[in-house]
């Protein structure tokens, strides 16, 4: 799976990662450490993962993190973490 995690401020880009999880991890727990690896990149806390967060990424596989989600003061609008592409399903 690959996630692309985006800074945001003033609807504009101000940094971004890309990063991959293969291996045989649930996709929860690929979600969870990416999220966890894009943010050490990005030199940012690991933001919390209220309900609304959960759902739309459930829905659409994207999440958008605003400051409700930080428990530190942040300095941008919010950060976006999304699903590029899924793991392939092989077959047999």
């Amino acid at each position: 799976m690959r996630f692309w995690a985006k800074i945001i401020r003033d609807n504009h880009l101000i940094r971004d990662t890309v990063t991959e999880r293969n291996g045989s991890e649930s996709r929860t727990a690929k979600v969870f450490s990416a999220l966890e690896e894009s943010c050490a990149v990005l030199n940012l806390p690991v933001p919390i993962w209220l309900k609304t967060n959960v759902r739309d990424f459930q829905r659409v596989a994207k999440a958008r993190f605003r400051a409700d989600s930080f428990i530190e003061e942040i300095s941008f609008d919010y950060l976006e973490f999304q699903v590029i592409e899924e793991d392939k399903m092989q077959d047999f």
